[in-house]
């Protein structure tokens, strides 16, 4: 009898002890939602389900950052233009979200063949990888793609291409954009020929991607006009470009300062960012493209 009662105060003691350390113990951590990953705007890097998602937060507008690959001066990466058009237009998207295609390089730069590293696609392959590429952008729920130009060879190309969506129906609009710097304003320039890897591009790039700037190498070659053509205005060739800047390099890469490229590059920003905003609240565009494809089917018709 004597160890049963001994026992069962054994069992009362551990009881008593376990409650006793229960009701010290501090309390169980609140379970916490863990918050949702920022959305990428960089299209490769989004998964399935993100892209989905980042389609619908961006109301279906997309951006194409287009560049191309030729020789930038003696001092700047063969891929200057899209580098900085993709610099600009990520960072316009971190601001006004869209979703931003890989990197796309193939544009129109027949007059730098002579270069090292052009690469100078045939137009018939420059247009129909344009239009598949938006095609399958709108495929995939980009009804509002805006081009964002950084190369000055395409300021032609682009426009023709936007025309020709209305060639046939498609159920996105095309818009594009080619200003990459300001008209006026910010810090006075010091050269007065400020075209190609002069001082204008050369100062972006140093914000952009300064590690691949070589200043030390800009004044190794000119960057003056050679006026080796003389034509009336408004009479064109394309050889104009070869005829006046045959080094391709227009400028003086040497006289650029970060402070010219912060400014150019946050107008560019900024101008990209507001550019994507009317872009969303664009509701005529896709409208009046429907309307001119059903008239476009019966002219005749249209006046009665």
């Amino acid at each position: 009898m004597t160890s049963y009662i001994n026992r069962n105060s054994h069992c009362v003691s551990g009881f008593l002890l376990l409650c006793s350390f229960l009701s010290c113990a501090p309390p169980a951590p609140a379970q916490t939602t863990s918050p949702q990953p920022k959305l990428s705007v960089h299209w490769e890097e989004l998964t399935g389900a993100d892209f989905i998602e980042g389609i619908k937060h961006s109301q279906g507008t997309c951006l194409l950052p287009f560049g191309i690959l030729e020789k930038h001066g003696p001092h700047l990466p063969l891929g200057t233009d899209l580098l900085d058009a993709r610099y600009a237009s990520l960072h316009a998207a971190e601001k006004e979200y869209a979703v931003v295609f890989p990197e796309y390089y193939f544009g129109q730069i027949f007059e730098a063949r002579h270069e090292p590293g052009t690469v100078a696609y045939s137009r018939e392959l420059q247009l129909a990888l344009r239009q598949e590429t938006t095609d399958e952008m709108a495929r995939n729920g980009c009804k509002k793609v805006l081009i964002v130009n950084g190369h000055g060879g395409n300021n032609s190309l682009l426009p023709f291409f936007a025309q020709s969506q209305l060639a046939k129906p498609h159920d996105y609009v095309v818009y594009t954009f080619s200003l990459s710097s300001p008209p006026s304003g910010g810090p006075k320039k010091k050269t007065s020929v400020d075209q190609h890897a002069g001082e204008s591009e050369t100062s972006s790039m140093m914000i952009s991607h300064p590690d691949l700037v070589h200043q030390d190498r800009a004044a190794s070659e000119s960057g003056a006009d050679q006026h080796r053509e003389n034509l009336p205005d408004g009479v064109y060739t394309g050889i104009w470009w070869y005829a006046r800047f045959p080094e391709h390099y227009a400028g003086d890469g040497s006289a650029a300062t970060r402070e010219l490229g912060e400014y150019q590059m946050q107008w560019w920003i900024d101008s990209v960012a507001k550019a994507l905003a009317a872009i969303k609240a664009d509701d005529v565009s896709l409208k009046l493209q429907n309307e001119f494809y059903e008239k476009s089917t019966h002219p005749l018709d249209t006046k009665q």
